[in-house]
């Protein structure tokens, strides 16, 4: 297993376009694909409880952060939200990809970004200020990234296309976040019985 995924990780690194077009040549199925998306999502929200919690924070925090099963579900209706948002944007931008491989290759992307943020944590614990450079590193080249697996997936012409999707598919997170936080956020800080 692992024989395949480090040159997948590497072409990532190297060629985003190219390894997007493996992870939507495995053409994995649709259980399969929102299963990984539910699996990355409980990653996800284990290294952020991680995070919370070996990071001192003065900062209050809301209650969700207390409350992993909720934290998950937030993270995973964001991924979902996120996920239709940029699909249909991308429709709208005239693009031309399947709603599955946008679900791919964001999956990937998650997996990519939990393996990025256990490395951060691990150096941010080791070597505080070289923590803080690889975060830099990382969300710069992360959205490079992103950006051309956005691009490839929905057909784009450019990593510019993908920009304009993004801006396009902001409206859609934002609302997408206030009925979720609406929906779950107050009930975990115990607004509602």
């Amino acid at each position: 297993m692992l024989d395949a995924l480090i040159p997948l990780v590497q072409t990532s690194l190297r060629n985003p376009r190219g390894a997007a077009r493996l992870i939507m040549a495995m053409r994995l199925g649709r259980e399969a694909l929102w299963t990984a998306l539910a699996l990355v999502a409980v990653i996800n929200s284990f290294l952020v409880l991680l995070i919370v919690h070996t990071s001192a924070t003065p900062i209050p925090l809301p209650g969700y952060f207390e409350k992993p099963l909720t934290l998950f579900v937030l993270i995973a209706g964001l991924l979902v939200v996120y996920i239709h948002a940029m699909y249909w944007a991308g429709l709208a931008v005239g693009g031309k990809g399947d709603l599955m491989d946008v679900l791919a290759v964001v999956v990937w992307f998650q997996v990519l970004r939990a393996i990025a943020q256990a490395a951060i944590v691990v150096m941010s614990l080791a070597i505080p200020p070289l923590g803080g450079l690889l975060s830099l590193v990382v969300a710069v080249w992360g959205l490079w990234i992103f950006l051309s697996f956005l691009a490839e997936a929905l057909g784009l012409k450019s990593v510019w296309h993908a920009v304009a999707v993004l801006c396009v598919a902001f409206v859609g997170i934002v609302l997408g976040v206030v009925v979720l936080i609406a929906m779950f956020g107050g009930a975990a800080q115990g607004v509602l019985s």
